[in-house]
């Protein structure tokens, strides 16, 4: 651990009339020893970090293998380029390379070495094996046990009448009159036995693993993430019909995950975060339903959550299912709520619910690392704050700014997840320093709608005209929001538009299915602005730039980590209007286009992920590296792009393949499982391309793959399954 920096320690040692003296001489004794007790530093802190090299909780990166060693623990597939790029020039920057060793985590697999030999073989082990090694919850199964026999009738009376039931119950045909046991057959938690299958576990072509030795590790990559006091959506205030989600779409809901309660506990339905079917919630209705549970239901304003009795688990699909009077039907794997005639709600619906996602990515309620100026002034928004709108908040930090009672940093922090219906117009003055953004642990809903019959209804941006000095340029700041209805429209002589957090629809609305309601339209318009773009961690719809060309220099646009969807790998995701050349200059980090990109130049793209033609004005600027690019694009100088123009007939065979390209799905802009490893693995550091490269995928799965064979007894047949 690195003790504080005392740069004058040593000087503050030397006598009185020293110091004075050479305060008269402009202080060189001073400079001479602040060098000298910069080296002392190091030496101490060289001496502190070799006794902390002795434990594994503090030791440094480096030693981690050498202590590992000592007792016959191999390192993971991978940690040891983590090693060597941190020690040659032109290797993985320090965060990358933090988070690729994370991802790996040799400290807590050292650690755990000795303990997990203990446990070699045992179900639980290879559930913890899951959870340590790669983060991803998981449920072990013997599949053995699940292989349909004949059983001997010799063995019938042979022992105690417990063991003639054991016997009876093992291996047994399926019976069709059990529901609950067929709902679930097949996947994780199926009882249900079938025939033998020769087929590994861990095919590559189609698993089996219903053999003597097959054990399956069942895997769970999709996170839950939590809702909180959100309002639903209503479909048909006729028919009182709602989705869970504000957008109006179908939600599957999933469970909230219950710590285990010991380290010997085999995973359960409760312990996972499992898509909730709608036989298990109708057997388990209390397990699931309740404050601190999977989900509950409020409505009419109040804090007490709908009675249990009065929910009834039903089918809606098509809306056909009609509940009884005072009843309130749930699906929840279409995330619907259907209230019968004397259960409507006057006075709205709130939901508490969890969803299933790949990333932290958009508009979300998930801790967010966040920078506030410190004199800054809050205007918070919400229920019981000073402010219940928006715009009255934005009005109050204008008016304490030009009277001077405020400096120019001001912070709009919505307090709860509710839904906003307000026209938004943000006016902004030279040195103006705005942020509207989600309270911790929030995520607010801004919905735009048609407020004006002759214009769009778009939430606006704009700078004061007027000559001012580039720092002296406005600056506004989104973070953790998620808007539908319209999209974003900034103008005028901004400095810089930065996007956190935040989910502008693609396609503004989505339909049920989660279709986009209006697939052409942009969620971002920059219209004559000189505005610098800085969009990190986000999902929005297609980018539309208007500007001079003539006389004003090229908008830089930056993508960070985030998902850029123009709803169709043939539409326009970074363009001006009537698909001309966008007068902007992208770069693109970690991100993944869904659609066409013309624009003026690109400087830099890594790590990104283009389904749909990338075509720039301007070849002889910019590289394009570790990416994916479709054939027939232009673009300027490629280094180890797929596909490789020197092999044309792998075009077809390398090309990205995304489980879902619907924003609104679980698995949205997630790579499917048939992906060409030169797309999953192609990466600059071996993760995946696109917007979840810092997941770091392949890396967890290789590593867990190995551990699976150390600590596996000799002989099974045992690999991953990954159930989402």
């Amino acid at each position: 651990m690195t003790v504080a920096r005392e740069p004058d320690g040593l000087a503050e040692l030397l006598p009185q009339w020293h110091r004075l003296r050479d305060e008269e001489g402009g202080e060189p004794l001073r400079a001479l020893l602040a060098v000298i007790a910069e080296q002392v530093d190091r030496v101490r802190d060289g001496v502190a970090q070799q006794y902390d090299d002795w434990f594994v909780e503090s030791a440094a990166e480096w030693v981690l293998p050498y202590l590992g060693d000592l007792v016959g623990y191999r390192p993971l597939p991978g940690y040891e380029r983590v090693l060597a790029t941190g020690l040659r020039d032109g290797g993985l920057p320090d965060s990358s390379r933090r988070r690729l060793a994370e991802a790996l985590a040799p400290r807590r697999d050292v650690a755990a070495t000795v303990g997990n030999r203990r446990r070699k073989g045992t179900l639980a082990l290879l559930e913890e094996l899951s959870q340590g090694v790669a983060g991803w919850p998981a449920r072990a199964v013997e599949l053995s046990r699940l292989v349909a026999h004949q059983q001997p009738v010799k063995l019938y009376g042979s022992g105690t009448e417990a063991a003639d039931e054991r016997r009876r119950g093992r291996g047994r045909l399926v019976d069709v009159r059990e529901g609950a046991a067929l709902d679930t057959a097949g996947g994780p938690f199926g009882t249900v036995a079938r025939s033998v299958d020769v087929r590994r576990v861990d095919s590559p072509r189609r698993q089996g693993g219903y053999t003597p030795a097959g054990v399956a590790l069942f895997v769970w990559r999709l996170r839950p993430y939590a809702v909180t006091r959100a309002p639903a959506y209503c479909i048909d205030r006729a028919r009182h019909l709602y989705t869970f989600s504000i957008l109006g779409n179908d939600t599957p809901l999933v469970t909230r995950p219950e710590p285990e309660p010991s380290a010997a506990h085999i995973a359960a339905a409760d312990n996972v975060p499992a898509a909730i079917r709608r036989r298990q919630l109708h057997d388990r209705l209390a397990d699931y339903y309740g404050p601190g549970k999977s989900f509950v239901i409020r409505r009419d304003g109040h804090d007490t959550p709908v009675p249990l009795s009065d929910l009834v688990v039903a089918d809606l699909s098509d809306w056909r299912y009609r509940p009884r009077r005072g009843q309130i039907a749930v699906d929840p794997e279409l995330g619907r709520l259907a209230f019968g005639a004397r259960a409507a709600p006057r006075q709205g619906v709130w939901v508490d619910y969890h969803y299933g996602f790949g990333d932290e990515l958009g508009g979300g309620e998930y801790p967010r690392e966040r920078v506030t100026a410190p004199d800054a002034a809050f205007y918070r928004v919400g229920p019981g704050q000073a402010f219940q709108r928006i715009m009255d908040a934005y009005g109050a930090w204008q008016h304490d700014r030009r009277a001077g009672r405020c400096g120019p940093d001001g912070i709009i922090e919505i307090t709860h997840s509710g839904a906003y219906q307000e026209q938004l117009d943000f006016d902004l003055d030279p040195g103006d320093r705005l942020e509207l953004r989600a309270a911790e642990g929030t995520r607010p809903v801004i919905r735009l709608l048609d407020w004006y019959s002759n214009r769009p209804d778009a939430l606006n941006i704009r700078a004061a005209e007027g000559d001012c000095a580039p720092g002296e340029r406005p600056r506004m700041v989104l973070d953790g929001l998620l808007v539908t209805g319209r999209g974003l429209n900034v103008t005028g002589p901004m400095g810089s538009l930065v996007l956190r957090h935040c989910t502008l629809v693609p396609g503004w609305s989505l339909e049920p299915e989660c279709a986009p309601h209006s697939p052409e339209e942009p969620s971002l318009v920059l219209d004559r602005t000189t505005a610098c773009v800085e969009i990190d961690r986000c999902i929005l719809g297609t980018i539309q730039v208007i500007g001079d060309e003539v006389s004003t220099d090229p908008l830089p646009v930056h993508l960070r980590d985030s998902i850029l969807d123009a709803t169709g790998h043939d539409r326009e995701a970074l363009s001006a209007p009537d698909c001309r050349h966008a007068h902007a200059v992208l770069y693109a980090h970690r991100t993944t286009v869904i659609g066409e990109v013309h624009t003026h130049a690109v400087q830099l793209a890594e790590n990104s992920i283009f389904t749909g033609r990338l075509h720039v004005a301007r070849r002889g600027i910019g590289c394009v590296r570790f990416s994916y690019v479709p054939p027939g694009s232009r673009t300027p100088r490629r280094y180890r792009c797929r596909p490789d123009p020197a092999a044309p007939g792998d075009a077809a065979r390398v090309r990205p393949l995304l489980r879902g390209e619907r924003y609104g799905t679980p698995w949205y802009g997630q790579l499917a499982a048939g992906c060409a490893p030169e797309i999953r693995r192609g990466a600059e550091d071996g993760a995946e391309l696109g917007a979840y490269h810092d997941l770091y995928q392949p890396q967890r799965e290789d590593s867990l793959r190995a551990r699976l064979a150390e600590y596996t007894p000799a002989g099974s047949d045992a690999g991953i399954v990954f159930v989402t």
